[in-house]
């Protein structure tokens, strides 16, 4: 086979609606998943579907990578579902870093390189800081965090870096994709409905968001445009406060974003998740605005709106 694309965490928000956008105009999907049964269900009209493990070291998904014409790399254990115990953080950075590993590994091996590989980072590279006002602006050039979540980003992209270099390399730095069908969005829509929402722990820490269209967009122009490389901001032109998103999320909703959820809440639930959840960063898209990419939702309460509206 050759000319497909190959997708890893094809059924997560992102992956699926980027897997379903593609096999719908007729480009062939291969579809890395741990069941390819519940895949096939999930995501119809892939042209194959190959059992992925993140320990899995050149089994027999790697004879897809071969000829590809891209390779996007998503998957990952969720970070804020759950508490937080040991073993659930050696999970989430081996999930990644093992996972990433493994795949560059195929790659070097391919007899026909893909034209890209297309890794997941996030904006967790940067590390965690208290409010909005507590950082200035972060673009693609400012410096790495030193906290959990900045260490799994560092050495995922280290991990993704080793790629060949005959290989374009795209390294997405992901802010919160907003969805209903997943991540924090579809959390917070529940008590909002029920008249209990509002920001969550102080509300003063800074969200850098992006709707899933646009994430699913910017992905496709990197695998087309090859002038799209090295680490990419994915979010949108403006960051928020916490508060800023419940308020903006209740006027949508024509609910009140009263009842903001304390930290000490968090952490009964999530242990040392909380101090991620509760903090935030405050970054720029700098890459995409020099490359003239335009929004389609620039604006929080437009990207919600339509969200909520087409259940999207």
């Amino acid at each position: 086979m050759e000319g497909h694309v190959v997708i890893t965490g094809a059924t997560g928000v992102i992956g699926s609606e980027l897997a379903h956008q593609l096999i719908a105009e007729g480009e062939k999907v291969v579809v890395f998943s741990r069941s390819p049964e519940s895949a096939s269900s999930k995501i119809p009209g892939a042209a194959a579907y190959a059992a992925w493990n993140y320990n899995d070291t050149q089994e027999a998904w790697a004879e897809y990578i071969s000829g590809a014409k891209a390779v996007v790399h998503l998957a990952g254990k969720p970070l804020l579902e759950g508490r937080w115990t040991e073993e659930h953080k050696v999970e989430c950075y081996n999930s990644r870093v093992v996972g990433t590993k493994n795949l560059v590994a195929a790659i070097q091996a391919a007899e026909k390189k893909p034209g890209v590989f297309i890794s997941a980072s996030a904006v967790g590279y940067y590390g965690a800081f208290g409010s909005c006002n507590d950082t200035s602006d972060l673009d693609e050039n400012a410096a790495a965090g030193d906290d959990f979540l900045a260490k799994i980003c560092i050495d995922w992209e280290k991990a993704a870096s080793n790629v060949s270099d005959t290989v374009r390399l795209v390294l997405l730095r992901t802010g919160i994709v907003l969805s209903t069908r997943g991540g924090m969005l579809q959390q917070m829509l529940l008590p909002f409905n029920l008249f209990l929402g509002g920001p969550v722990g102080s509300g003063s820490q800074c969200l850098a968001w992006i709707h899933v269209d646009d994430e699913v967009a910017i992905i496709r122009k990197a695998m087309e445009d090859t002038s799209y490389n090295g680490p990419i901001n994915l979010v949108g032109p403006q960051s928020v406060s916490m508060k800023t998103f419940a308020e903006t999320l209740g006027a949508v909703l024509s609910k009140p974003s009263l009842l903001p959820v304390p930290k000490f809440a968090l952490q009964i639930l999530m242990g040392e998740g909380a101090e991620y959840a509760t903090k935030g960063q405050k970054v720029i898209p700098s890459f995409l605005n020099d490359h003239g990419y335009r929004f389609a939702h620039p604006s929080l309460h437009e990207a919600l709106a339509d969200l909520i509206e087409h259940n999207k």
